[in-house]
C-alpha cells in the first residue's frame, strides 16, 4: 500500500497486515458454575484494506478483518471473528462491525483523531447506534450488556488490546466482565 492509502485509513492504517500475539489473557465463565477461569492464548490477526466505501454523503475507508485464538498448547481454536473496521473521517469515527460464531453480532464505536495511538470503542445491548445482537441462548445464559475495546499502538510497531464483554450471567446476581488482552506484532 502507499502512504496516500495507509492515511485514508487514519488511525487504522497501523493496523494493516497480519499480526500474531502468543501473550494473550482470557478472563471467562468456567463450565459448569459459571465461576472466572483464566487461560492464556495466541492469536493470529489479519486486516486487508477494502478500500474506500461510499454509504450515500458518507465516505468510509475500511479493513476486513479476521482473528483466530488458540490456547496455548493446544491445536484447535477456541476463538474466532470476523467483520469490519471503519473509520469516518469526516465524523472523526471509528467503528468496528464484528460477528462471532457463537450466535453474537457488534457493532462498537468512538470518536478518534486520524493519528491516534489509543482509541477506546463501545457498545451497548439495546442500542440504536453502537448495539449488540445475540441469539436467544445468549441472552438468557450470557447476555451481553456492554463491550468496550480499548487499543494501544506502539511505537515499536506493536499494538494490544483489552476487550471487556460485560455480561449478565444466568445464576449470578453482579455482572461478569470477560476480559480478554494481548499484544501483536505484525508478522506479515
Amino acid at each position: 500500500m502507499t502512504n496516500e492509502e495507509i492515511e485514508t485509513l487514519g488511525p487504522l492504517g497501523a493496523l494493516v497486515g497480519v499480526w500474531e500475539g502468543d501473550k494473550g489473557s482470557d478472563e471467562a465463565p468456567k463450565v459448569p458454575d459459571r465461576s472466572p477461569v483464566h487461560s492464556d492464548y495466541r492469536e493470529r490477526l489479519t486486516f486487508v484494506p477494502t478500500g474506500q466505501v461510499d454509504n450515500h454523503e458518507q465516505t468510509l475507508y475500511g479493513l476486513r478483518y479476521a482473528t483466530t485464538a488458540w490456547r496455548i498448547g493446544a491445536d484447535a481454536p477456541f476463538h474466532e471473528e470476523n467483520g469490519y473496521w471503519l473509520w469516518d473521517a469526516a465524523q472523526r469515527q471509528v467503528m468496528r462491525c464484528f460477528a462471532v460464531p457463537r450466535g453474537i453480532t457488534v457493532i462498537a464505536g468512538g470518536i478518534v483523531e486520524p493519528g491516534a495511538k489509543e482509541f477506546t470503542l463501545e457498545a451497548e445491548a439495546g442500542s440504536e447506534t453502537f448495539g449488540i445482537c445475540s441469539s436467544p441462548f445468549l441472552v438468557r445464559e450470557f447476555k451481553t450488556v456492554r463491550y468496550e475495546l480499548k487499543v494501544t499502538l506502539f511505537d515499536d510497531g506493536s499494538f494490544a488490546y483489552v476487550e471487556d464483554t460485560v455480561m449478565q450471567v444466568r445464576g449470578r446476581q453482579e455482572l461478569f466482565h470477560h476480559v480478554d488482552a494481548n499484544r501483536l506484532r505484525r508478522v506479515e
